[in-house]
């Protein structure tokens, strides 16, 4: 029993030491732990009823493609709200966006433009909307589209009722992600020019069908 108090008198004494060690090197730092992923969402492609499926290339270009198999179908579709997503592309790493005038484009940065509403339509088809732009005068929302030859189209100029809109997900698995934060723009912004449209960040505009019909 001695010599078991001996030894735990000298576990102190070293502990005590290295205490005081610690306190004459200077103050502890505080490590804060990064956040852990806690949004659930999936892996997944999204095919068009169009005969496409939705990708995104790595230099950020977004159009339809008939190879199934390509790792640029392949997105990672995030909750972010109710009923509401965004989609990033798995290999690119960008994030698909709508802007004020209906053209699609791909994002660095997740912002406001960033955030689609996902609808279940009659039909079982998935549909996506902007959450932050609409006719005007009628309120109608701005959809996802592509068009018969796989083209992107403007978001006023699709309808929900037309097959350009309708994508059917196909999951591959299930994935926990990080919650995408708008305030992660003003870091990344601190070391950019203001370009005058800070919603877009850096961005890669689309080519895509503007043309004036409503899709099909």
């Amino acid at each position: 029993m001695t010599r078991y108090c001996s030894l735990f008198r000298q576990l102190l004494s070293h502990g005590s030491k290295g205490e005081e060690e610690d306190e004459e090197e200077g103050p502890v730092k505080t490590i804060i732990p990064e956040l852990e992923p806690q949004l659930k969402g999936i892996v997944t492609r999204l095919f068009s009823e169009q005969g496409f499926y939705l990708q995104m290339q790595p230099d950020g270009t977004v159009s339809g493609s008939k190879d199934e198999n390509s790792d640029n179908t392949l997105f990672n579709l995030i909750p972010v709200g109710l009923r509401v997503v965004a989609m990033q592309g798995v290999k690119a790493g960008l994030y698909v966006a709508m802007n004020g005038e209906g053209f699609l484009y791909s994002s660095d940065m997740f912002t406001a433009e960033c955030k689609f509403k996902e609808s279940v339509f009659e039909n079982y088809y998935v549909i996506y909307s902007s959450t932050v732009y609409r006719q005007h005068e009628s309120g109608r929302a701005w959809f996802l589209g592509l068009n018969k030859e796989g083209i992107i189209m403007k978001g006023n100029r699709v309808k929900k009722t037309k097959p350009c809109s309708h994508f059917v997900p196909r999951p591959i698995e299930v994935c926990m992600y990080k919650e995408p934060s708008l305030l992660d723009i003003d870091e990344k912004q601190r070391s950019r020019k203001n370009s005058g449209t800070p919603t877009m960040g850096t961005r890669k505009e689309l080519n895509q069908d503007s043309t004036d019909h409503e899709g099909s």
